[in-house]
């Protein structure tokens, strides 16, 4: 079986494509039932059913750039096994996107206008971290899965009790980032210097501030 080889101008048009499909369209997922779909609505107050949205569409933003992330390490990763791995994660990502899309959707909410900001910056990122080596790249991996944990646990406080179908899709997808981070450390990740944690946790801080809003 003879494999193919692909192009600067091949690798540009299937990225595109896998972008458009994250910010624009319907991207490959895993297929899974999505969590609390068993469960009933309840009725929110006004005010309730705005945090929702908000809480909902700032994770939908960081699903957006966890996908890049993920994509631009692909891109650049030098071991196969470390490709395969971040393209799984990032099928599995796609899961969450399609989860918080459809939350914020059913409150009649839109998700955030800064989408393709947030993409193209994480997958320059993701790029960069990948090119530098598979160590560092999984090192990334694993400390963006921490922090995504933390703003999780703070939004399934801040989130309606009531609203119990955002509430489940938050637990699962806590349960998927903790795994998504411990596969990425057993790969090989190493720690990351302090400095590049607190920009990283800057960065953070904007994107969910402004993705709650805009």
């Amino acid at each position: 079986m003879t494999l193919r080889h692909y192009t600067i101008l091949d690798k540009f048009i299937v990225e595109s494509d896998k972008a458009i499909k994250t910010v624009f369209g319907k991207p490959e997922t895993s297929a899974r039932e999505i969590p609390g779909n068993d469960l009933g609505e309840t009725t929110l107050s006004q005010q309730e059913a705005k945090r929702s949205i908000g809480l909902m569409r700032v994770n939908h933003s960081g699903e957006v750039s966890a996908q890049a992330l993920y994509q631009g390490q692909a891109l650049t990763a030098k071991l196969p096994n470390v490709r395969q791995a971040m393209e799984q994660a990032a099928i599995e990502e796609n899961d969450h996107l399609v989860w918080c899309e459809q939350r914020v959707h059913h409150f009649d909410g839109h998700t955030s206008l800064l989408n393709p900001f947030w993409y193209v910056g994480s997958f320059a990122i993701g790029a960069l971290a990948g090119k530098i080596g598979d160590k560092w790249s999984l090192g990334f991996v694993a400390e963006t899965e921490k922090q995504v944990i933390k703003h999780l646990e703070q939004h399934l406080d801040q989130i309606s009790k009531d609203d119990l179908k955002s509430r489940a899709i938050l637990q699962q997808m806590k349960r998927d980032e903790a795994h998504h981070g411990t596969v990425a450390l057993e790969a090989g990740g190493a720690e990351l210097p302090p400095p590049v944690k607190l920009v990283m946790r800057l960065m953070s801080k904007v994107m969910t501030t402004t993705s709650y809003r805009i």
